[in-house]
């Protein structure tokens, strides 16, 4: 005997997502929405965004040097096992 354990949501049939009607947002309160959201984020201060700033150029140039000195080694390698002018 199998007990019927579904919602009625599930025997109403769904709706095409095509049907959905959505209103659009005017340009200006679409505006007022970005500034509101603007409002809300926590800025760098001086200090911090120096310090990112700081961290990411070291990082970067540790990853070219890094980059570059295996870009050197496997050209060596290639020249010793092929031959080089």
């Amino acid at each position: 005997m199998a007990i019927d354990t579904r919602g009625e949501a599930a025997d109403r049939p769904s709706k095409p997502s095509g049907q959905t009607v959505k209103k659009r947002t005017s340009p200006a309160l679409f505006y007022r929405q970005i500034i509101a959201e603007l409002r809300k984020v926590i800025w760098p201060t001086r200090k911090d965004l120096i310090s990112y700033t700081t961290v990411v150029l070291v990082f970067v140039l540790i990853m070219v040097g890094l980059v570059a000195g295996i870009d050197f080694l496997l050209t060596q390698g290639v020249l010793a096992v092929f031959g080089g002018a």
